[in-house]
């Protein structure tokens, strides 16, 4: 079948999104949700179990609290309130959780742990998915059943004061509210001082049924911070004091009516030690819970522990302690201690409404939901629960009921936490099935593409695309026919719902027909190709292409790292695979320049260059203009000798020692951030230097980091650029300053902390500065077509001015990995690529392994959590959108954005620069030029030489003709015999005779 190569490239984006849509339908599955629709809102509930007898419970049970108020501390993570901490700056708080009425636990949040996502499983008991996480920038109305919801619905008065992702998560179900931007996280103070402002006014009201407080303030000082900044203390101290107001406030209410208040103290995730959140360590999902009322009186001596709960308990637990339906969605289970002093019939009944609201989930998501243990488990308690129910209601209250009632509740537990593992395990269940169809679809696509690229480099080209022929062969139908038979075993096997096998035959069998055809096209082309090797092999064409041991690292460390992308655990810590290529690569080079200078390319012993040695045997031809980069084509194959041997005294010295030198700083940076998920817990130099009992070592060094800065970058920048660029150096120390992280030479201790806005701006002013020169030179050069040296000066300039940049967003203890990277590509420009001459393929690729490794060793991974969200707000009072995501997303990737703006300098600066076969051939060009300029003058004065000579021979008379010139004349002569071995020297044929006889 032919086809055309644009509807042959055409067909295979078409398949390859298909697969890749496919994959992504089993990687990240739908998440367990009720299919009932918004009219089920009013059904009635589940009556209770009788067991033949007659119950007069068919209604919801009354609610447990008059009146309810969350009071949510963005990022409060457990020990925050049941360490340290909290015994040093919460101290109401901890009489409370060690001696007052409540019940504390530590909440669990499931990843991703970020704020959307969190309110959401908070109010709806589900888990959400990872595509929340981008819904968490801008908050679309949420659809599902929640608290809020039915509170609404039940008529509660609701009133919100706090992150307006509330606001946008449910709009229209405030009674009153007051929403604070969540990104601007420069701002730690006015945005809970907008929540408090309201608490005297609105705790003295009636009006109202639920109270939801959402305090942004510590969140906040984590991103800019970090957890160990002192700003911590004073945040949780103001915390506490809030919350002794409303819990007072709530005591002094109960007075007047027959219901307890609760007050619910919680956190929507925890903080990682380096200030971020939305990952799975232990810090980030650990949160602090704390239900408090006067319903939970303790007796004298009961002490009690923080327990570990899900945080999707708490929707179930608000809507039994509101009189509500528990959300038909949520996967959580009753917090029992809420009711446990509650009677014996009470609690079974909770317990019942809350395990018929999972067995009707797990039946709408589990196809056979009548194998779960938690099932068996339901059915069973629900038995017991009716002879329970049966007894109670003949009036017996003897030990029987008491002892059988027991055994209910313990089973009605086990079916609770049975049923709510079931759910969770299903919503964190990969679909295999799927992702392995759409792996195979995409991999026979690429397969499929490499073996006809040869003949799909012209537009007009047709291709041989073998479809036909094998729809009709054997294998095609064995293909088909033992996927059909997978199909069926995975289909009727499985145990959890797959989304091919609930897709209908039709478009299943589809999927199964293409896979078929393309490995059967893919045999095909593989069988064509071998046939055409085969008959090339008897007559192979010279080649002078070999591959070099560099060459076979390139290809194979990046082979390596695409197909270890195939396990989530190098995902996780990929950071690994990037510092060993690295360190391999430079391993590598060390033993290419060793090879090149004291072993030669065919493995003969070379002499070591000397002082005085001329590359090449003749003078390097002096700089000139090029025409473009296509010039630079660098081949170390080339027959002339290696720059290597024209190198001496400490240049040499230096090209030895390079490879060590860019080894020691890697291994230097490696200490500086942990990163990663399994070690991202250790203690690392960052965090040392981040701790408020190190502030002047941390001081000097980014002293020393900044002054660095400017001397690798200066050397090519204008003198405007180069004190716009000293200027802006110095208002980063003194924006860091500002804002508390270092110090002056002068200062003990800085309390003045600001935000720093007008440093961080006088800062930018330098650095649009740079930018504006740079972009001018580039397009004056472009325009004009002046010297191409002053495109590469403004490239420099742009690049210097990204530089200071990034110096001006990086964390202060981060400026030694910007330091370290220039020196880096300054070694590496210097004293490896020049000298030995790498070819510009190689350069990209080792210019891209250095920037994904220096994207990890300032402290990123492939969490979200490693993102520095404080980097977009450098300098803004506000929050701008537009600015604070663009300042961010380069600040994230400052190294991989560095270093290939050096890339693209160093192609540039490189293409203004002779090659070395370029100055050989330049240097014979000029040797040749210069002998046919000379050729007319010479060729004229023959006559008048020889005659002079009197019948001398020619020889003679070319030496007397050439003896008044000498010394030069003899190097003139010298170099027209050797311009006339040439055999494409335009002279030769004239001149070579008389030449020859000389």
């Amino acid at each position: 079948m032919r086809l055309g190569s644009g509807t042959f490239a055409a067909c295979c984006v078409v398949i390859e999104v298909l697969g890749v849509a496919l994959f992504l339908r089993g990687f990240f599955p739908v998440p367990v949700c009720s299919f009932s629709g918004t009219e089920h809102q009013t059904e009635s509930p589940a009556p209770e179990p009788s067991a033949g007898a007659i119950s007069n419970w068919t209604k919801l049970p009354p609610p447990l609290f008059s009146k309810v108020v969350i009071m949510l501390i963005d990022a409060l993570r457990d020990d925050f309130v049941f360490g340290s901490k909290g015994v040093k700056f919460m101290p109401y708080t901890t009489y409370l959780v060690e001696k007052g009425s409540s019940h504390s636990f530590v909440a669990e949040a499931k990843p991703p742990t970020v704020t959307m996502p969190r309110i959401k499983a908070l109010m709806t008991g589900s888990l959400p998915g990872f595509i929340d996480v981008v819904r968490n920038l801008n908050s679309p109305a949420l659809l599902e059943d929640s608290v809020v919801t039915r509170a609404k619905a039940a008529g509660k008065r609701i009133i919100f004061y706090g992150d307006e992702t509330w606001v946008k998560l449910f709009p229209k179900h405030f009674l009153e509210y007051d929403g604070t931007t969540s990104f601007f996280v420069s701002d730690y103070t006015e945005v809970d001082d907008n929540v408090t402002r309201h608490l005297d006014k609105v705790l003295k009201r009636r009006d109202w049924d639920v109270l939801i407080l959402h305090y942004l303030g510590l969140d906040h000082i984590g991103h800019v911070s970090g957890p160990s900044s002192p700003l911590i203390g004073r945040k949780l101290s103001e915390m506490d004091s809030v919350l002794m107001k409303i819990h007072a406030s709530l005591l002094s209410e109960e007075r007047e009516t027959l219901l307890p208040n609760l007050l619910v103290l919680c956190g929507d995730h925890g903080m990682s030690e380096a200030g971020g959140h939305g990952a799975s360590s232990v810090e980030e999902v650990n949160t602090a819970l704390i239900l408090i009322s006067s319903a939970f009186e303790r007796k004298p001596g009961d002490v009690r522990h923080p327990k570990y709960i899900q945080q999707t308990d708490l929707a179930a637990t608000l809507s039994i302690g509101l009189g509500l339906p528990i959300p038909r969605g949520s996967v959580g289970s009753l917090i029992f201690p809420v009711v446990e002093g509650k009677p014996m019939r009470e609690q079974l009944r909770f317990l019942h409404l809350n395990t018929v609201q999972l067995s009707k989930l797990l039946q709408e998501n589990v196809p056979s939901y009548r194998k779960e243990p938690g099932f068996e488990q339901f059915k069973v308690s629900e038995r017991l629960h009716g002879n329970w129910i049966r007894l109670y209601l003949e009036e017996n209250n003897s030990e029987v009921l008491f002892n059988l009632g027991s055994k209910v509740r313990r089973q009605y537990l086990d079916a609770l936490r049975t049923l709510s593992l079931s759910l969770s395990r299903q919503a964190a269940q990969y679909d295999v099935y799927s992702m392995a169809a759409g792996t195979v679809l995409v991999l026979e696509v690429v397969a499929l593409l490499l073996l006809c690229v040869p003949q799909a480099l012209s537009g007009k080209a047709e291709l041989d695309i073998p479809l036909l022929s094998p729809v009709s062969s054997l294998l095609f139908y064995l293909l088909l026919l033992a996927l059909a038979a997978l199909h069926v075993v995975m289909c009727t096997s499985s145990d959890s719902s797959c989304y091919l096998c609930s897709l209908p035959w039709l478009a299943a069998g589809g999927v199964m027909v293409l896979i078929s055809t393309l490995l059967c096209a893919v045999v095909s082309a593989l069988t064509g190709m071998f046939a055409a090797g085969r008959r090339l092999s008897k007559n192979p064409p010279p080649s002078n292409s070999r591959w070099s041991e560099l060459d076979l690292l390139i290809l194979s460390g990046t082979v390596g790292h695409v197909l270890s992308l195939g396990a989530s655990s190098f995902i996780e810590e990929e950071h690994q695979t990037w510092y060993f290529l690295v360190n391999t690569l430079c391993l590598a080079l060390c033993h290419e320049i060793y090879r090149n200078c004291f072993v030669g390319d065919d493995c003969a012993p070379q002499r070591c260059p000397h002082a005085g040695e001329e590359f090449d045997g003749v003078a390097a031809a002096p700089q000139g203009k090029s025409t473009g980069p296509d010039v630079w084509e660098l081949d170390r194959a080339s027959k002339h000798p290696s720059p290597l041997e024209a190198l001496r005294g400490p240049e040499r010295w230096m090209v030895l020692v390079s490879p060590w030198v860019i080894l020691s700083c890697c291994r230097l940076l490696r200490s500086l951030n942990q990163t990663g998920v399994q070690w991202a817990h250790r203690p690392d130099l960052g965090h040392w230097l981040t701790s408020s009992d190190h502030k002047a070592e941390l001081s000097v060094l980014a002293t020393v980091s900044l002054i660095m800065i400017f001397v690798l970058v200066q050397k090519r920048c204008s003198l405007a650029s180069k004190v716009a660029m000293a200027f802006g150096l110095l208002g980063i120390y003194c924006y860091r300053v500002a804002v508390g992280n270092l110090l002056f030479p002068w200062q003990q201790n800085n309390k003045d902390i600001s935000k720093g806005i007008t440093e961080a701006r006088f800062v930018y002013v330098f650095v649009l500065g740079i930018l504006f020169t740079g972009t001018k030179d580039l397009l004056r050069s472009q325009i004009t077509a002046d010297d191409f040296t002053v495109k590469t000066v403004g490239l420099w300039e742009i690049y210097s001015g990204l530089v200071l940049l990034a110096a001006l967003l990086l964390r202060p203890h981060n400026l030694p990995v910007l330091a370290l990277s220039l020196i880096i590509q300054t070694i590496m420009t210097h004293f490896v690529w020049r000298p030995l001459r790498h070819d510009a393929a190689e350069v990209t690729v080792m210019h891209y392994w250095f920037g994904q490794a220096f994207f990890y060793f300032q402290g990123n991974s492939n969490s979200i959590a490693t993102v520095d969200i404080s980097a977009g707000f450098v300098g803004l009072d506000a929050y701008v959108e537009i600015p604070a995501v663009l300042l961010t997303a380069f600040a994230t990737y400052t190294g991989p954005v560095l270093w290939a703006g050096h890339l693209v300098n160093f192609l540039a600066s490189e293409a203004s620069r002779p090659a070395p076969e370029t100055q050989a051939s330049g240097t014979l060009y000029l040797r040749t030029k210069l002998t046919s300029t000379s050729m007319d003058g010479v060729k004229a004065s023959i006559g008048f030489w020889s005659k002079k000579a009197r019948g001398g021979s020619r020889c003679g008379g070319w030496a007397s003709a050439l003896r008044p010139l000498a010394p030069g004349g003899l190097h003139l002569l010298s170099a027209l015999q050797t311009a006339t071995a040439d055999p494409w020297l335009p002279q030769r044929e004239a001149l070579s005779p008389q030449l020859q006889a000389c």
